[in-house]
């Protein structure tokens, strides 16, 4: 399965007879570094600055052996051998950079690229869907700075168009070393430490690690779901979601018992199917120049919320679930920071204090997930103050901001340990859950992670977008956040309807809620946000005409529980993400460029409208039998433009589907 071959002035390597590495001889292979980098982190958005002195590595022989065993040695210009080993192990190609000396800490690779290849991946971009041209940083961060959210609630008061920055600009919650091609290939670093790849030159792909990965792991199939079973086998994947999640909206309030209670009941006197409350500041609100704020001190505020433990059981017998907030921050003046500082289980800094860091507008330490006790203590805050008040779900928020010059208890290298950090917050929400058996009934959902994020949570949420209709911070990036998750083994995403970020004249309009629920009917998970300023946001109760639209789009999402419920399941078992890009089945060129349009399952169609304003919209069929949702008119492959007034956004279904019944009763 692996060859090696001298084409005249190339050497070649394929896997499973696929060009996986191709070099002139006259330029290196690879390039070892010995380097350092410098991290300044503002909110948890970071400039890294990397300075490296890079040694270049020449062909000089191979030795190949059974076609799954290739090693190439390499001499490099201060005359040390290196080597490039080439192992096939469980369907994968495992590539490995055995250095001459310890000293070296970069590496840098370039793989082959066909110049039409698209690419896709890296965790969750919300600008981009094919990445081919871009240059793409793995360093998790905060996606939206605080200047971005200033400059554009300046344009939108001055009335100027919304400035889309350079692709590089834009940093991620989700980062992740892995990508895929649309030549049915996929490409993992096994790191945790800084990388980058670039996909700036059409004829290769450039891989730079601030450190020496374990390997780089790539497969081959000849279909996207077999792709994706492999990369899902190898990362592991997300568990089914509890069931009463199908059965409606998770409605959005926050400001007490009473409102919650009332605002409840209202809707579902109005007609709405409630399958939960989520009231994000169960501990206690912190009103700030930013908004209301949750305040972080995991426990139940009694005064803001007085009888929440008998209201969450007469919810319950509603079938209504209760959910809430939590993160891996401790606010300053809580009580639980207290009592964390004192038994040593926050990060310190380098003069052995807590590291305190300004999130937003307030002050806060960090639990220190290396530290088993640590790990323990917040597990049984979650178990104690969260599940065995009746909670049946929450945000587990964060994840983004360790600091590099942090001393953590396990004395590892923060910086090292920094895309690592949402996944031991993952993995401590998923243990908590566990040990309190309730795997299955209880749901947590991030919006940060890294490699191993699929293995604890079960849900991803596209973060904080603004409450506009931006292609990069807004209802524009939606789509693309959800298909990139996809590829990379997060099948299962969300949003938050109507976005979360107001700030001055940047606020919610009434179409971009109507709008915003048409995708998320047509969803794993209907979830709406009050925002952090909500009396500047149109609201889901503001007129009639609102109220209506949710319980419909509610409707028509529970409509199609069983078969989301299916699609769940396939994603828990093997891997192929509910939400997938058009090229997964139909590999024409038009959809590999699509990144409006999604298939939900195997036979849904969804292209929902992103634009303001706009009742209509160019919609791309691929080559199959497709029924309009709405009308029941029969379309086949082509580019057609489909009426789509508020209430039928473009929606078609596969003529011939198992499914066809149950769609068809849709209205």
């Amino acid at each position: 399965m692996i060859n090696f071959k001298e084409d005249g002035q190339f050497y070649i390597i394929y896997y499973k007879n696929r060009i996986i590495l191709k070099t002139e001889q006259s330029k290196p292979m690879i390039m070892l570094g010995k380097g350092t980098a410098t991290y300044k982190m503002n909110r948890g958005s970071f400039k890294i600055k990397e300075k490296a002195l890079k040694d270049k590595y020449y062909y000089q022989s191979h030795q190949l052996n059974n076609s799954d065993y290739l090693s190439v040695k390499l001499v490099g210009s201060n005359n040390y051998r290196a080597e490039l080993e080439f192992k096939v192990k469980e369907n994968r190609l495992h590539i490995k950079a055995i250095t001459p000396t310890s000293d070296y800490n970069r590496l840098y690779l370039k793989l082959w690229s066909q110049q039409e290849e698209r690419i896709y991946g890296c965790g969750e971009q919300f600008v981009k869907f094919n990445l081919k041209g871009e240059k793409v940083k793995i360093w998790v961060s905060e996606h939206i700075t605080f200047s971005s959210i200033i400059d554009k609630a300046v344009r939108k008061k001055l009335k100027l168009a919304s400035k889309i920055k350079k692709f590089e600009k834009y940093a991620t919650y989700m980062a992740q070393p892995t990508f895929v091609t649309s030549n049915k290939v996929f490409a993992h670093l096994d790191t945790q430490d800084y990388s980058a790849f670039d996909f700036s030159d059409p004829d290769y792909i450039g891989i730079e690690v601030g450190g020496i990965p374990e390997q780089l792991i790539i497969a081959v199939e000849d279909d996207y779901e077999k792709l994706l079973v492999n990369l899902t086998d190898l990362l592991g994947r997300q568990p089914e979601l509890p069931e009463w999640i199908y059965n409606g909206l998770i409605l959005a309030v926050q400001g007490g018992t009473a409102l919650c209670s009332k605002k409840a009941a209202a809707m579902k006197k109005a007609g709405l199917k409630i399958a939960g409350i989520w009231s994000q500041d169960w501990s206690g609100q912190k009103v700030t120049a930013f908004g209301k704020q949750v305040f972080w001190d995991w426990s139940w505020d009694q005064e803001l919320y007085p009888g929440l433990d008998q209201q969450i059981k007469e919810w319950g017998k509603d079938n209504i679930a209760f959910l809430g907030y939590i993160n891996p921050f401790l606010a300053t003046d809580g009580n639980l920071y207290q009592e964390a500082s004192a038994q040593g289980y926050l990060v310190k800094n380098r003069a052995g204090g807590d590291y305190i860091v300004k999130v937003t507008t307030f002050p806060a330490a960090m639990i220190d997930l290396t530290n088993p006790a640590a790990c323990r203590w917040i597990k049984s805050v979650i178990k104690q103050n969260m599940i065995k008040l009746g909670l049946k779900g929450w945000m587990a928020d964060f994840g983004e901001y360790l600091p590099t010059d942090a001393v953590l208890y396990s004395g590892e290298n923060a910086a090292h340990l920094h895309n690592q950090w949402p996944v031991l917050w993952a993995k401590v929400n998923r243990e908590a859950i566990d040990e309190a058996e309730q795997i299955g009934e209880i749901v947590f959902f991030t919006r940060a992670g890294f490699t191993g994020t699929s293995k604890y949570s079960p849900l991803m949420w596209n973060g904080d977008q603004h409450v506009d209709w931006s292609r990069d911070y807004g209802i524009g990036s939606v789509i693309n956040s959800q298909l990139s998750l996809s590829v990379c083994g997060l099948g299962l995403s969300h949003s938050d309807i109507g976005g979360y970020t107001t700030w001055g004249a940047l606020k919610r309009n009434k179409e971009l809620l109507l709008r915003w629920t048409e995708i998320a009917a047509f969803s794993p998970v209907m979830r709406l946000h009050e925002g952090n300023r909500p009396e500047s946001n149109w609201q889901f109760d503001d007129d009639q005409e609102t109220i209506d639209h949710i319980i419909r789009f509610t409707n028509i999402y529970t409509q199609l529980k069983p078969y989301i419920q299916a699609a769940v399941k396939v994603n828990s078992e093997q891997g192929i993400p509910v939400i997938k890009p058009l090229f997964f089945y139909y590999e024409q060129a038009e959809c590999y460029d699509l990144d409006d349009s999604y298939l939900l399952g195997r036979d849904l169609l969804v292209s929902p409208v992103l634009t303001e304003g706009k009742n209509e919209k160019r919609v791309i069929l691929p080559d199959d039998d497709w029924v309009h949702l709405w009308t029941g008119k029969n379309y086949n492959k082509g580019e057609y433009t489909i009426q789509a007034p508020i209430g039928q956004p473009p929606v078609f279904y596969r003529l011939g589907s198992e499914w066809q019944e149950l769609f068809a009763s849709i209205k």
